[in-house]
């Protein structure tokens, strides 16, 4: 749902017209979260150095109602960046629990600071460190009965992992459960590029999904504010 880092935005007015629109009277004030603490976020986490590759708003909202639908007390969320796609999943829920994960430890700072502004703060635990080091030590809590399993996962980080992630978030969620991966269309790039390793890492974990008999998924194709993109999506069987 964003734009990674190494790949420019391809806009167009028409998109941004969209989702202005839509998103305007979809989320007005008063809602949850409210549009003063996500765009506080936006400006800290710029303020602060990150860079320009949170979800937009339109595609916050898409994963909050994606964890109403699954009824998720238990989401993973790996890349937590400045914490704004956090705000959006832990306002699904006032019981929801969020496990987010995150390599930069100035990105994880940024991120409490934004999540402690919107009142979401007591929701999310952030860990820090690489994913793939991060995951299985989760894997293992859910496995003691430390915490329940996963009603959704929202991958969000290193491309080239993104399989592993999967991987890893299938054996902790419960049958039904919800995963979600950012950024596998890349502008086309995904049946274009060459010895491009984000490409490669989406190729990847659509053709290891599409193989795996313990998941299914499908790729939806986006355009907005924010670029052309896509995401896949996948039910845990």
């Amino acid at each position: 749902m964003t734009s990674g880092q190494g790949q420019s935005y391809e806009r167009d007015p028409r998109w941004t017209a969209v989702d202005e629109y839509t998103f305007s009277h979809l989320h007005p004030a008063p809602s949850s979260p409210s549009p003063s603490a996500l765009t506080a976020a936006l400006r800290h986490s710029e303020a602060q150095g990150l860079p320009d590759i949170a979800v937009s708003p339109s595609q916050g909202k898409f994963l909050k109602l994606q964890a109403q639908l699954a009824k998720a007390k238990n989401i993973l969320e790996v890349g937590t960046l400045g914490g704004y796609s956090t705000i959006w999943l832990a306002s699904s829920s006032p019981d929801v629990q969020i496990v987010s994960v995150e390599v930069d430890k100035h990105h994880a700072a940024v991120a409490k600071a934004n999540l402690e502004n919107a009142g979401l703060a007591d929701r999310v635990e952030i860990r820090l460190g690489p994913g793939v080091e991060v995951l299985p030590t989760l894997a293992e809590e859910i496995k003691e009965g430390k915490r329940g399993k996963l009603q959704l996962t929202f991958i969000d980080a290193d491309k080239e992992n993104n399989w592993n992630y999967v991987d890893a978030a299938i054996g902790m969620s419960e049958p039904g459960a919800c995963i979600i991966v950012d950024n596998v269309v890349r502008k086309g790039q995904l049946v274009t590029a060459q010895d491009d390793p984000r490409v490669e890492g989406a190729r990847r974990v659509i053709e290891n999904v599409g193989k795996d008999d313990r998941i299914d998924g499908v790729v939806m194709q986006t355009v907005g504010e924010k670029n052309y993109d896509g995401f896949l999506v996948a039910v845990v069987r």
